[in-house]
């Protein structure tokens, strides 16, 4: 969706550091009669050889920039995974009560899905962007953007991550995707803002329920109807809530659609305040970050707990590993390898000849990781 016919940017830039560097950017752009703000973190790594992915996070109902960074701070994970961050800015709704919202309340003309096709169309000119890989994630209200925008800019957008709010009601008889769409929710079952269960009043539906935007996203993508459900360790039993993980995949094993749902959680951002055994911001870039505009970049990477070893030139033991493993090179010739965190960053690397090496792992955290050599990929586990 191109709308550079609506509007006439004026765009300036104040960089808080040297460009390329660790920095945010503040910009300015005048945009259908109001000068809209949006911030751009721009990680350290970042050089511009390179395409990038970008993410946008929406705020939620009558909140800030400043506000969203605070319980939603990607940087860290842009930092090792390289990717761009967007951080805009609602203006009032005068609807209701001046509030800065991204959905302002009917009847109104006010629409800001071209403003994010015409946030895309600067930064991609600023910027090296993947054009592929733009995901969009928010709170609250700013969830309930991401439907809208899955829907009515999926030309555009790959994935969405969606907390404390479902689907509206209007966004789902109007919605019209084009590519397999990876969605992610992360609801509390006790939320009093965003039921979990929809919402309707005087006999209309103006949200649906968790079962009811699943079912529609999951025939969407032509996944099987009965997820896999897994529960997620309650590490923070004193929170008073504790997490299962629903994953609806196709046949192919391609998880399309997951839903992070926490009993007895509340309007809450987990990782941030709310439940604890989760970390929202980690949980939604791991997801989204899996997809591009043609779906799920490698099926069978999909997801940590689906990685598998068919046909690789290479093979690991022991795995799982609490010291040292050894690495058996098949390749006729020199190979540099990587073993990645979940989050992207690279945390060992180096190069290995043709036959057996051992490599230490004493230093990493018990974890998975993923090791990577010449674009063949294994699961590797490190234990205490």
């Amino acid at each position: 969706m191109k709308t550079k016919s609506l509007l006439s940017i004026l765009a300036f830039s104040t960089f808080f550091t040297t460009a390329f560097s660790q920095t945010f950017v503040n910009e300015t752009m005048q945009f259908d009669g109001n000068a809209r703000e949006y911030d751009v973190y721009i990680p350290s790594i970042y050089d511009g050889t390179t395409a990038v992915p970008l993410i946008f996070s929406f705020h939620g109902g009558g909140g800030d920039i400043a506000g969203n960074i605070a319980i939603n701070d990607l940087t860290p994970i842009a930092d090792t995974a390289n990717f761009i961050v967007v951080y805009p800015q609602a203006i009032p709704d005068p609807g209701n009560g001046g509030s800065t919202s991204w959905m302002h309340k009917q009847p109104t003309t006010h629409d800001d899905v071209p403003f994010v096709a015409a946030m895309i169309d600067s930064i991609s000119a600023d910027y090296n962007i993947n054009l592929d890989r733009i995901y969009a994630c928010g709170y609250s209200l700013g969830g309930e953007f991401c439907y809208e925008l899955a829907c009515q800019l999926n030309d555009e957008i790959a994935a969405i991550g969606a907390v404390a709010r479902t689907m509206g009601a209007d966004t789902y008889n109007n919605c019209s995707p084009v590519h397999p769409t990876g969605v992610m929710t992360i609801l509390g079952t006790a939320d009093g803002i965003s039921d979990y269960n929809g919402v309707w009043y005087m006999g209309v539906q103006y949200y649906l329920s968790a079962d009811e935007q699943n079912e529609y996203w999951v025939n969407y993508n032509n996944c099987d109807t009965t997820p896999t459900v897994t529960a997620i360790p309650d590490t923070a039993p004193t929170d008073g809530s504790t997490v299962e993980r629903f994953s609806w995949s196709t046949q192919d094993g391609c998880v399309y659609v997951e839903e992070l749902k926490v009993t007895n959680g509340d309007h809450d951002w987990p990782g941030t305040f709310g439940n604890m055994d989760i970390n929202a911001t980690e949980e939604i870039w791991q997801f989204v970050s899996r997809y591009d505009l043609n779906g799920i970049n490698n099926c069978s990477t999909s997801s940590i707990d689906e990685i598998s070893t068919p046909k690789l030139n290479f093979s690991v033991y022991p795995n799982p590993s609490n010291g040292e493993v050894t690495i058996e090179n098949n390749f006729l010739e020199n190979k540099a390898f990587r073993i990645y965190s979940t989050l992207g960053e690279v945390v060992l690397s180096g190069q290995i000849t043709p036959g057996i090496h051992s490599v230490d792992l004493s230093n990493l955290s018990a974890n998975i990781y993923i090791l990577e050599i010449e674009n063949q990929v294994i699961k590797l586990i490190k234990t205490e």
